[in-house]
């Protein structure tokens, strides 16, 4: 039992887009970063063949060391050098890779979520870890290895006083006062809809689809490309002012940029497009009844402007009808998977059919939307729409969504910022002393 409240907790989400981390007992996490992280090869830059190349780009790295924090790998990591948050990667660096810890939701490169929680205690919340206990957001479907090692790290590596993990279905569902709720929770990497009845998961009646909003920005992406439209990243180009108001693009070339960097600067710019112009459709996506819907433009970094038309609508369609992302030109790879996809009115209902009889009406009438592409306009109802359609006769469908975007961005940082203030929550921390009496394994009990 940890009975130490003096301090403040810190809530640390990690998502497959952003990390948000901060204090407990507040409205919004204090920092939000991307959660993938910069990382070049040392052993390709102290080629001596690559010694001149990267010359510049050092000298640059040096004047923008303020702004990122640089961690150099231990010798367990190999030679590595890591960059994390908005500023480091928007920062272009020759060899550097984009690289993701997470795959399927779960991690898979301990090391770069290690540099990511190192950057969000030093770098953006300024605290030392061993002053705070931490309450970490974890998927429904995350392993009791996975588990045991994040319990290890934070307690070996950072000394925390006390930790705790939590479902991140089961904080949507506190975030939104409820003890008991369908969570359709739909980020950067893949959707999940978790049922939590009392505060727990029904881990049986889980169901999972890997169309997240990454996914629909990818779409989006190939879609303007088929159209002869190319995003161009920010650093490629710089812009001229030539007569006052008037600006001449040149391009400029940096042939060391790998390719896993511009996608990432790409879909930087197609992820704002996307948040910008895309809604849900009303009634399942017409290729004939959208044909001449009005265009809407929108201006490109590189000061250009293009139209989107029919687009805007069907991209978020996919999401309730996977099938239609194999009409996109380039997204092949998406037909091996597309017959096991299903969409989001298929996934609750398939959920909700799992649980006892005796909840299956409480769920309908508290299904949970959360997530950054839960935020996409209409979202709430059309998917409202199509399960009155779908779902039994008996059933009271209610689709809750917070009118507030940022509320449902970040519902799962807020669950856990209201769990971890509640002075009843206290006596649930594990404990250093815990962890050292009994290991790691111990967190199965502590946080079921």
């Amino acid at each position: 039992m940890y009975g130490g409240d003096e301090v403040s907790a810190i809530v640390i989400d990690l998502g497959s887009h952003t990390c948000k981390a901060g204090y407990a007992g507040e409205d919004a996490p204090k920092a939000v970063f991307p959660s993938v992280v910069g990382s070049i090869d040392q052993m390709e830059v102290d080629d001596p063949a690559n010694a001149e190349k990267n010359s510049g780009s050092a000298g640059e790295s040096k004047n923008n060391s303020n702004n990122s924090k640089t961690l150099d790998s231990d010798k367990a990591k190999g030679r590595r050098k890591l960059y994390v948050g908005s500023q480091a990667l928007g920062f272009r660096r020759d060899h550097m890779e984009v690289l993701s810890p997470l795959k399927d939701g779960v991690v898979a490169d301990w090391d770069l979520v290690d540099s990511i929680w190192d950057h969000a205690f030093r770098e953006c919340l300024l605290i030392d870890p061993k002053e705070h206990p931490m309450l970490l957001a974890e998927p429904s479907s995350n392993t009791q290895q996975q588990r045991e090692r994040t319990a290890e790290l934070m307690f070996e590596k950072y000394k925390v006083p006390a930790l705790f993990l939590a479902k991140n279905a089961v904080l949507t569902s506190f975030a939104s006062g409820r003890a008991t709720s369908l969570v359709v929770d739909s980020g950067g990497g893949s959707t999940t809809v978790a049922p939590v009845h009392d505060g727990y998961v029904l881990q049986k009646a889980v169901a999972s689809s890997p169309i997240g909003g990454d996914f629909l920005t990818d779409c989006l992406t190939k879609s303007l490309e088929s159209k002869g439209i190319t995003i161009k990243p920010r650093y490629s180009f710089k812009r001229k002012e030539i007569r006052p108001g008037e600006f001449q693009t040149v391009d400029l070339d940096f042939p060391n940029t790998t390719e896993s960097y511009k996608l990432y600067s790409q879909r930087v710019i197609a992820n704002d497009i996307k948040e910008c112009v895309c809604r849900a459709p009303d009634t399942p996506y017409d290729e004939s009844a959208y044909s001449n819907i009005p265009m809407t433009p929108y201006e490109l970094p590189d000061g250009q402007t293009i139209e989107i038309g029919a687009d805007r609508f069907k991209i978020p369609d996919i999401l309730f009808n996977p099938p239609l992302a194999q009409t996109i030109p380039g997204t092949e790879s998406f037909a091996e998977i597309a017959s096991s996809v299903r969409g989001l009115p298929q996934m609750v209902i398939e959920s909700i059919n799992k649980c006892d009889v005796d909840i299956r009406r409480e769920l309908f009438s508290s299904i949970l939307l959360a997530g950054g592409t839960a935020s996409m306009q209409q979202l709430k109802e059309r998917l409202e729409k199509d399960l009155l359609e779908e779902s039994p006769q008996a059933a009271r469908v209610k689709v809750l969504a917070s009118g507030n975007a940022t509320e449902r961005r970040f519902s799962v940082w807020i669950g856990g910022s209201i769990l971890a203030s509640l002075g009843s929550f206290q006596q649930m921390w594990f404990s250093k002393s815990e962890y050292e009496e009994h290991g790691a394994s111990y967190i199965q009990r502590k946080c079921p």
